[in-house]
C-alpha cells in the first residue's frame, strides 16, 4: 500500500507501482469510441500511461494538455490518458481542447487496471478512483519509470517521464 495525500491529508492506495524493469501488466480498457483497447494494442509503441482521478480537475486537465504538447514531438510514442471518468467525458474534454496527440482511454467497467498497477485508492474521499501516477513503457511493454505522485493535487514530474522515453 502506498501512502499519498490530498490537499495534506493522508490517503492510501492499494499497493505499490510494478517495478522498473518488470514487464507491464495488461489491461483492458474503453476509448472514447466505446471500443476496447488493450496494451498489446501499442505494442511496438513507447507508452507514457498518464494515471489520474479525473479529467474534470485542474490538475488532470493540465496534465493532459501538457502530454499532449510533448510528444507532438516524439517518435514512435503514444500517450495513454486513463482514468476512471466516463469515456464520454474524456472524448469531450479532448474534442473541446483540440487536443489530438493523445489517447483517452477509461476504466469505468470494473476498474481492473487500477487493481492490476496497484494505484487505486481504496479510502478517503477519492476512494475506488485511480491515483495520479506516471508508468513509462519501451517498445516492447518493459516498464522504464514509475512516478506515484505523493500529493494528488500536484502534477507529475514531466521532464523525468519524457526522459524515460
Amino acid at each position: 500500500m502506498a501512502t499519498i495525500t490530498l490537499k495534506g491529508n493522508q490517503i492510501h492506495t492499494s499497493g505499490d507501482l510494478p517495478k522498473v524493469g518488470e514487464k507491464a501488466p495488461d489491461f483492458t480498457l474503453t476509448g472514447t469510441d466505446l471500443s476496447t483497447k488493450s496494451l498489446s494494442d501499442f505494442a511496438g509503441s513507447k507508452v507514457v500511461l498518464n494515471i489520474f482521478p479525473s479529467v474534470d480537475t485542474g490538475t488532470c486537465a493540465k496534465s493532459v494538455r501538457t502530454f499532449n504538447k510533448e510528444v507532438s514531438n516524439l517518435e514512435n510514442t503514444k500517450v495513454l490518458c486513463i482514468s476512471r471518468d466516463l469515456p464520454f467525458a474524456l472524448g469531450r474534454f479532448c474534442g473541446a481542447e483540440g487536443l489530438e496527440n493523445v489517447i483517452s482511454l477509461s476504466d469505468y467497467k470494473d476498474g481492473s487496471f487500477g487493481k492490476a498497477y496497484n494505484l487505486n485508492f481504496i479510502d478517503g474521499p477519492l476512494e475506488a478512483l485511480n491515483s495520479r501516477c506516471i508508468v513509462v513503457l519501451d517498445e516492447n511493454g518493459v516498464i522504464k519509470h514509475t512516478e506515484q505522485v505523493s500529493e494528488t493535487v500536484d502534477e507529475p514530474n514531466y521532464k523525468a517521464a519524457i526522459e524515460a522515453l
